[in-house]
């Protein structure tokens, strides 16, 4: 899972919010930056509202993510009796407890073109109703929590390189088609770096990455 540090004002804007584990992890680094003055949400599913409740800092989301930020993180929408893998099926929901922080009282709101330390906020739905990327165009860095998995979430493993990155798999979306439209409207910003939720980047010239994420959109 990965947890961004923004510097910020003298401090830490931390965009979304991994796993409970990470806590001590995030605290630390974030110190040696000033400290952790916010945390911002890219959604609310248990890999990415871990620490959300327990640093003591401000909570934001998009007004859309309020409802299962502060409540079961989305999981009444998930399907996982449409996982195909008996043990995949099994694991999860031991899986999720293990990573969720809880529920984080949300103290504010950011929607479409709010600026967070330098990036624009962009709402990219499907995966989660109040998904949302940050957009920097200055340098075309993109960071955008799980609008594309670089992960198989079945099999608990990494995608090889040639396969990545996909459109997340319908069983954790609350909105499959809404999750394809908002890759594609990630594409139009022509990244050159996309940061996602979980492992490396796509990288590459602005054109390639558009070529990239209009693929993946159309074999979702």
């Amino acid at each position: 899972m990965n947890v961004y540090l923004l510097e910020d004002d003298g401090g830490v804007t931390v965009f979304d919010g991994g796993t409970q584990a990470m806590i001590a992890g995030v605290r630390e680094a974030a110190a040696e930056l000033g400290g952790v003055r916010r945390v911002v949400l890219g959604h609310s599913h248990a890999d990415h509202r871990g620490i959300a409740a327990h640093l003591g800092v401000p909570v934001l989301c998009h007004p859309d993510e309020v409802e299962d930020t502060q409540g079961d993180g989305g999981y009444h929408y998930f399907d996982l009796d449409e996982i195909p893998l008996w043990w995949s099926r099994g694991i999860y929901p031991t899986l999720l407890r293990r990573w969720d922080g809880g529920p984080a009282k949300v103290s504010d709101t950011v929607s479409e073109g709010d600026e967070i330390a330098g990036f624009r906020v962009v709402h990219l739905p499907g995966h989660a109703p109040g998904l949302i990327g940050l957009w920097r165009e200055s340098d075309r860095l993109a960071l955008v929590s799980d609008v594309i998995y670089m992960v198989d979430s079945i099999r608990l493993r990494r995608l090889p390189p040639d396969k990545a990155p996909v459109v997340p798999d319908q069983v954790w979306n609350v909105d499959h088609e809404g999750a394809k439209e908002s890759v594609r409207k990630l594409a139009a910003l022509e990244p050159r770096t996309v940061w996602p939720g979980h492992y490396e980047a796509v990288r590459g010239e602005p054109q390639q990455v558009r070529a990239i994420l209009e693929r993946t959109a159309d074999l979702a």
